[in-house]
Protein backbone atom coordinates (compact mmCIF):
# COMPACT_ATOMS: atom_id res chain seq x y z
CA UNK A 1 0.00 0.00 0.00
CA UNK A 2 2.67 2.41 0.84
CA UNK A 3 4.44 1.38 -2.16
CA UNK A 4 1.46 2.52 -4.37
CA UNK A 5 1.31 5.89 -2.61
CA UNK A 6 4.96 6.74 -3.14
CA UNK A 7 4.21 5.59 -6.94
CA UNK A 8 1.08 7.91 -7.26
CA UNK A 9 3.24 10.94 -5.73
CA UNK A 10 6.04 10.66 -7.89
CA UNK A 11 3.69 9.63 -11.06
CA UNK A 12 1.83 13.55 -9.96
CA UNK A 13 5.21 15.36 -10.11
CA UNK A 14 6.81 14.26 -13.42
CA UNK A 15 3.61 15.18 -14.66
CA UNK A 16 3.14 18.93 -12.93
CA UNK A 17 6.67 18.83 -14.59
CA UNK A 18 5.18 18.19 -17.51
CA UNK A 19 2.90 20.93 -17.57
CA UNK A 20 5.60 23.01 -16.65
CA UNK A 21 7.65 22.65 -19.53
CA UNK A 22 4.81 22.94 -22.15
CA UNK A 23 3.74 26.34 -20.69
CA UNK A 24 7.26 27.27 -21.24
CA UNK A 25 7.48 26.47 -24.92
CA UNK A 26 4.33 27.07 -25.54
CA UNK A 27 3.88 29.79 -28.28
CA UNK A 28 2.54 32.65 -27.40
CA UNK A 29 -0.36 34.46 -28.50
CA UNK A 30 0.55 37.50 -30.65
CA UNK A 31 -0.14 40.88 -29.91
CA UNK A 32 -3.53 42.32 -30.68
CA UNK A 33 -3.57 44.23 -34.12
CA UNK A 34 -4.44 48.01 -34.08
CA UNK A 35 -7.87 48.09 -35.89
CA UNK A 36 -6.52 50.14 -39.03
CA UNK A 37 -10.49 51.40 -39.38
CA UNK A 38 -9.93 52.95 -36.05
CA UNK A 39 -10.09 57.06 -36.09
CA UNK A 40 -6.72 58.60 -34.59
CA UNK A 41 -6.61 60.96 -32.17
CA UNK A 42 -7.31 64.55 -33.11
CA UNK A 43 -4.07 66.69 -32.92
CA UNK A 44 -4.19 69.90 -31.11
CA UNK A 45 -6.13 72.93 -33.17
CA UNK A 46 -3.54 74.42 -35.15
CA UNK A 47 -0.55 72.21 -35.21
CA UNK A 48 0.10 70.60 -38.47
CA UNK A 49 2.76 67.64 -37.30
CA UNK A 50 6.78 67.16 -38.57
CA UNK A 51 5.75 65.50 -41.50
CA UNK A 52 4.15 68.77 -43.10
CA UNK A 53 7.03 70.37 -42.33
CA UNK A 54 9.04 68.19 -43.96
CA UNK A 55 7.21 68.26 -47.05
CA UNK A 56 8.86 72.07 -47.91
CA UNK A 57 11.63 72.17 -45.10
CA UNK A 58 13.55 68.63 -46.17
CA UNK A 59 16.58 69.71 -46.48
CA UNK A 60 16.26 71.78 -42.42
CA UNK A 61 14.53 68.81 -41.53
CA UNK A 62 17.27 66.04 -42.51
CA UNK A 63 19.59 68.02 -40.85
CA UNK A 64 17.42 68.52 -37.88
CA UNK A 65 16.85 64.68 -37.47
CA UNK A 66 20.79 64.25 -36.59
CA UNK A 67 20.89 66.54 -33.90
CA UNK A 68 20.24 65.61 -30.73
CA UNK A 69 16.94 67.33 -30.06
CA UNK A 70 16.04 65.77 -33.39
CA UNK A 71 16.42 62.41 -32.91
CA UNK A 72 14.82 63.30 -29.25
CA UNK A 73 11.47 65.24 -30.44
CA UNK A 74 11.11 62.79 -33.78
CA UNK A 75 12.24 59.45 -32.91
CA UNK A 76 11.56 59.42 -29.17
CA UNK A 77 9.44 61.87 -27.59
CA UNK A 78 9.14 61.93 -23.68
CA UNK A 79 5.83 63.82 -23.38
CA UNK A 80 3.09 65.44 -25.54
CA UNK A 81 5.32 69.05 -25.83
CA UNK A 82 7.83 66.88 -26.89
CA UNK A 83 5.93 65.10 -29.75
CA UNK A 84 5.18 67.96 -31.39
CA UNK A 85 8.79 68.14 -33.27
CA UNK A 86 9.35 71.55 -35.31
CA UNK A 87 6.11 73.11 -33.47
CA UNK A 88 7.13 73.03 -30.34
CA UNK A 89 9.72 75.53 -30.44
CA UNK A 90 8.13 77.44 -34.12
CA UNK A 91 4.38 77.19 -32.81
CA UNK A 92 1.58 76.14 -34.42
CA UNK A 93 2.22 76.01 -38.14
CA UNK A 94 -1.55 75.85 -39.34
CA UNK A 95 -1.63 79.23 -40.50
CA UNK A 96 1.65 79.31 -42.62
CA UNK A 97 0.75 75.89 -44.40
CA UNK A 98 -2.68 77.88 -44.95
CA UNK A 99 -0.89 81.00 -46.77
CA UNK A 100 1.41 78.64 -48.77
CA UNK A 101 4.68 78.97 -46.64
CA UNK A 102 7.15 81.86 -47.39
CA UNK A 103 8.91 84.53 -44.86
CA UNK A 104 6.54 86.33 -42.59
CA UNK A 105 3.44 84.42 -43.53
CA UNK A 106 3.35 82.22 -40.17
CA UNK A 107 0.67 84.45 -38.03
CA UNK A 108 0.26 85.13 -34.50
CA UNK A 109 2.29 82.55 -32.43
CA UNK A 110 4.31 81.29 -35.03
CA UNK A 111 8.50 82.09 -34.97
CA UNK A 112 10.81 81.81 -37.22
CA UNK A 113 14.12 82.52 -35.68
CA UNK A 114 15.86 84.21 -38.53
CA UNK A 115 17.97 86.83 -38.20
CA UNK A 116 15.37 89.15 -39.68
CA UNK A 117 12.69 87.56 -37.08
CA UNK A 118 10.30 90.61 -35.48
CA UNK A 119 9.83 88.94 -32.60
CA UNK A 120 11.31 89.90 -29.59
CA UNK A 121 14.20 87.85 -28.58
CA UNK A 122 12.49 87.98 -24.91
CA UNK A 123 9.66 85.86 -27.18
CA UNK A 124 11.70 83.94 -28.65
CA UNK A 125 14.47 83.04 -25.93
CA UNK A 126 10.68 81.92 -23.64
CA UNK A 127 10.56 79.35 -26.33
CA UNK A 128 14.35 77.72 -25.11
CA UNK A 129 12.94 78.15 -21.93
CA UNK A 130 9.56 75.98 -21.52
CA UNK A 131 12.64 73.30 -21.24
CA UNK A 132 15.65 74.46 -20.75
CA UNK A 133 15.17 75.58 -16.72
CA UNK A 134 17.43 73.80 -14.58
CA UNK A 135 20.68 73.01 -13.60
CA UNK A 136 22.71 76.03 -15.41
CA UNK A 137 19.98 77.73 -17.29
CA UNK A 138 18.44 78.07 -13.89
CA UNK A 139 19.98 82.15 -13.11
CA UNK A 140 19.26 83.57 -16.96
CA UNK A 141 16.64 85.69 -16.09
CA UNK A 142 17.95 88.91 -14.99
CA UNK A 143 21.36 87.73 -16.29
CA UNK A 144 23.93 90.23 -18.18
CA UNK A 145 22.78 88.42 -21.37
CA UNK A 146 19.13 88.48 -20.96
CA UNK A 147 18.99 92.01 -19.49
CA UNK A 148 20.22 92.61 -23.42
CA UNK A 149 17.99 91.15 -24.97
CA UNK A 150 20.79 88.35 -26.08
CA UNK A 151 18.85 85.64 -28.47
CA UNK A 152 19.31 81.60 -27.39
CA UNK A 153 19.91 81.82 -30.85
CA UNK A 154 22.41 83.96 -31.53
CA UNK A 155 25.20 81.45 -29.56
CA UNK A 156 23.54 78.36 -30.26
CA UNK A 157 22.13 76.44 -33.52
CA UNK A 158 19.44 73.99 -33.41
CA UNK A 159 18.77 72.54 -36.69
CA UNK A 160 22.34 71.86 -37.53
CA UNK A 161 25.08 70.31 -35.59
CA UNK A 162 27.96 72.49 -35.77
CA UNK A 163 29.86 71.54 -32.55
CA UNK A 164 29.56 67.88 -30.85
CA UNK A 165 28.53 69.53 -27.34
CA UNK A 166 26.33 72.40 -26.54
CA UNK A 167 25.07 72.78 -29.92
CA UNK A 168 26.63 76.42 -30.83
CA UNK A 169 26.71 78.71 -33.90
CA UNK A 170 30.11 78.33 -34.29
CA UNK A 171 32.91 75.37 -33.79
CA UNK A 172 34.62 76.73 -30.67
CA UNK A 173 33.45 78.49 -27.41
CA UNK A 174 36.11 81.52 -28.42
CA UNK A 175 34.48 81.97 -31.47
CA UNK A 176 31.31 81.65 -30.42
CA UNK A 177 32.03 84.71 -27.46
CA UNK A 178 34.15 86.28 -29.60
CA UNK A 179 31.53 87.82 -32.01
CA UNK A 180 30.97 90.37 -29.06
CA UNK A 181 33.11 90.02 -26.86
CA UNK A 182 36.63 90.94 -29.33
CA UNK A 183 39.38 92.03 -26.58
CA UNK A 184 38.61 89.24 -24.52
CA UNK A 185 38.93 86.66 -27.83
CA UNK A 186 41.92 89.00 -28.70
CA UNK A 187 43.46 88.50 -25.56
CA UNK A 188 43.91 85.00 -25.93
CA UNK A 189 45.98 85.25 -28.84
CA UNK A 190 48.99 87.16 -26.63
CA UNK A 191 51.96 86.14 -25.58
CA UNK A 192 50.85 85.02 -21.95
CA UNK A 193 47.70 82.92 -21.97
CA UNK A 194 45.44 80.79 -20.67
CA UNK A 195 45.43 77.23 -23.09
CA UNK A 196 42.13 78.24 -24.90
CA UNK A 197 43.65 77.78 -28.26
CA UNK A 198 45.17 74.44 -27.18
CA UNK A 199 41.45 73.30 -26.03
CA UNK A 200 42.34 72.70 -22.72
CA UNK A 201 40.08 75.56 -21.33
CA UNK A 202 37.38 77.44 -22.46
CA UNK A 203 35.56 80.47 -21.91
CA UNK A 204 32.71 78.43 -19.54
CA UNK A 205 36.00 76.89 -17.73
CA UNK A 206 35.29 80.13 -15.77
CA UNK A 207 32.10 81.78 -16.96
CA UNK A 208 28.48 80.83 -17.07
CA UNK A 209 26.70 82.89 -19.89
CA UNK A 210 23.25 81.75 -18.83
CA UNK A 211 23.56 83.66 -15.68
CA UNK A 212 25.55 83.77 -11.98
CA UNK A 213 25.45 85.48 -8.82
CA UNK A 214 28.85 86.59 -9.44
CA UNK A 215 30.14 89.59 -11.41
CA UNK A 216 31.46 89.05 -15.08
CA UNK A 217 28.84 85.97 -14.82
CA UNK A 218 31.76 84.20 -13.14
CA UNK A 219 31.01 80.21 -12.23
CA UNK A 220 32.22 80.83 -8.54
CA UNK A 221 31.29 83.77 -6.47
CA UNK A 222 34.04 85.62 -6.82
CA UNK A 223 37.08 86.25 -9.23
CA UNK A 224 40.09 84.87 -6.35
CA UNK A 225 37.56 81.76 -5.78
CA UNK A 226 37.46 81.13 -9.63
CA UNK A 227 40.98 81.11 -9.68
CA UNK A 228 41.58 78.78 -7.10
CA UNK A 229 39.85 76.15 -8.79
CA UNK A 230 42.90 75.72 -10.42
CA UNK A 231 46.05 77.61 -8.72
CA UNK A 232 44.76 76.21 -5.72
CA UNK A 233 48.26 76.80 -3.94
CA UNK A 234 47.50 80.17 -4.00
CA UNK A 235 44.46 80.21 -1.97
CA UNK A 236 45.94 80.50 1.54
CA UNK A 237 45.53 81.30 4.41
CA UNK A 238 48.62 82.32 4.90
CA UNK A 239 51.36 83.88 7.83
CA UNK A 240 51.63 87.09 5.97
CA UNK A 241 48.74 87.84 3.19
CA UNK A 242 49.22 90.35 0.93
CA UNK A 243 46.29 93.09 0.79
CA UNK A 244 45.61 93.39 -3.49
CA UNK A 245 45.79 88.97 -3.53
CA UNK A 246 43.47 89.08 -0.69
CA UNK A 247 40.49 91.51 -2.86
CA UNK A 248 41.42 90.28 -6.09
CA UNK A 249 43.94 88.18 -8.37
CA UNK A 250 42.49 90.83 -11.17
CA UNK A 251 44.41 93.37 -9.53
CA UNK A 252 47.70 92.42 -10.98
CA UNK A 253 46.99 89.47 -13.32
CA UNK A 254 44.46 89.90 -16.74
CA UNK A 255 42.96 86.61 -16.72
CA UNK A 256 42.17 87.00 -20.51
CA UNK A 257 45.76 87.27 -21.76
CA UNK A 258 48.19 89.64 -21.59
CA UNK A 259 51.88 90.55 -23.63
CA UNK A 260 53.09 90.76 -19.87
CA UNK A 261 54.52 88.10 -18.29
CA UNK A 262 52.05 85.70 -15.94
CA UNK A 263 49.19 87.79 -17.52
CA UNK A 264 50.31 90.99 -15.34
CA UNK A 265 48.37 93.53 -16.30
CA UNK A 266 51.85 95.64 -16.70
CA UNK A 267 55.20 95.16 -16.12
CA UNK A 268 57.15 95.16 -12.50
CA UNK A 269 58.22 97.35 -11.08
CA UNK A 270 55.64 99.66 -12.65
CA UNK A 271 52.95 97.42 -11.47
CA UNK A 272 53.74 97.62 -7.55
CA UNK A 273 54.46 101.29 -8.04
CA UNK A 274 51.04 101.88 -8.24
CA UNK A 275 50.83 101.13 -4.34
CA UNK A 276 53.98 101.22 -3.31
CA UNK A 277 54.79 105.04 -4.42
CA UNK A 278 57.17 106.74 -1.55
CA UNK A 279 58.48 103.65 0.44
CA UNK A 280 62.05 102.13 0.69
CA UNK A 281 62.23 102.17 -2.69
CA UNK A 282 62.79 105.05 -5.27
CA UNK A 283 59.18 104.85 -7.53
CA UNK A 284 60.79 105.90 -10.84
CA UNK A 285 62.38 103.34 -12.99
CA UNK A 286 65.44 105.24 -13.77
CA UNK A 287 67.48 107.69 -11.63
CA UNK A 288 71.32 108.16 -10.17
CA UNK A 289 73.83 105.60 -10.98
CA UNK A 290 73.44 105.11 -7.32
CA UNK A 291 73.03 101.48 -5.79
CA UNK A 292 69.34 102.01 -5.54
CA UNK A 293 69.08 101.59 -9.31
CA UNK A 294 69.48 98.14 -9.03
CA UNK A 295 66.17 97.31 -7.36
CA UNK A 296 63.83 98.58 -10.19
CA UNK A 297 66.05 97.04 -13.11
CA UNK A 298 65.65 93.14 -14.44
CA UNK A 299 63.14 91.30 -12.35
CA UNK A 300 62.99 94.30 -10.05
CA UNK A 301 60.98 93.79 -7.12
CA UNK A 302 60.27 90.12 -7.33
CA UNK A 303 63.81 89.67 -7.22
CA UNK A 304 63.73 89.96 -3.60
CA UNK A 305 59.99 89.41 -3.05
CA UNK A 306 59.56 86.45 -4.17
CA UNK A 307 56.32 85.44 -2.22
CA UNK A 308 54.17 88.11 -3.67
CA UNK A 309 51.21 86.17 -2.79
CA UNK A 310 51.68 85.45 0.48
CA UNK A 311 54.06 83.90 2.89
CA UNK A 312 53.97 81.54 6.23
CA UNK A 313 57.62 82.13 6.92
CA UNK A 314 58.05 83.47 10.15
CA UNK A 315 60.62 86.13 8.74
CA UNK A 316 58.46 86.52 5.89
CA UNK A 317 56.46 90.04 6.62
CA UNK A 318 58.01 91.71 3.13
CA UNK A 319 57.13 88.83 1.50
CA UNK A 320 61.06 87.95 0.96
CA UNK A 321 60.62 84.33 1.74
Amino acid sequence: MARAVKLAVVAGGVALLALFFLALIRPTSAPAQKDASAPTPAAEPGYVGADTCKGCHEEQYAKFAHTKMGRLFLLGPRNEREKLSCENCHGPGQTHVEAGGGKGKGGPGFISFAKNDPTPASQRNQMCLTCHTKDKHLLWVGSAHEARDVPCTGCHKVMEDVTRRGQLARPTELETCGTCHIRERAGATKFSRHPILEGKMACTSCHNPHGSIAPALLKEPSPNDTCYTCHAEKRGPFLYEHPPVMESCTNCHNPHGSNHAKMLTMTPPRLCQQCHVETRHPTSPYGRATGDLKFTMGRACLSCHAAIHGTNHPSGHAFTR
